[in-house]
């Protein structure tokens, strides 16, 4: 389950890397903006918390930090912006993603000791 977890936490960088800094015409659209820059982060943080149990702490600064980064990549595409809003909406996100993530880990551990 853990290098499940590592595989789709690549992926899902992978794709969120290519939606942050693809020309707007490029970026895939399944929902109203914010919806889908939650979702996003909150899938990459689920997947972290299940692929890395231990590190909590460094997947909540990894989430952090590329919600800012990747966000502030936008200047380069004069048909993208960066948004403060949008960095903390994407990095709430994945924080609540790890959250989650780490309460099924937890309540896993729970019962395999029962």
């Amino acid at each position: 389950m853990i290098k499940l977890s590592r595989i789709a936490a690549l992926v899902l960088l992978a794709i969120i890397i290519f939606a942050t800094l693809s020309p707007i015409q490029m970026r895939p659209h399944i929902a109203e903006a914010n919806v889908e820059r939650a979702l996003a982060y909150v899938l990459l943080g689920f997947a972290l918390a299940l692929g890395f149990p231990d590190r909590l702490y460094q997947a909540a600064i990894f989430v952090v930090t590329t919600a800012g980064v990747l966000e502030l990549l936008q200047i380069i595409d004069p048909s993208r912006h960066a948004r403060l809003l949008d960095a903390i909406v994407k990095a709430f996100a994945g924080v609540v993603g790890i959250v989650v993530g780490q309460l099924l880990v937890r309540r896993g551990g729970r019962r395999a000791e029962t």
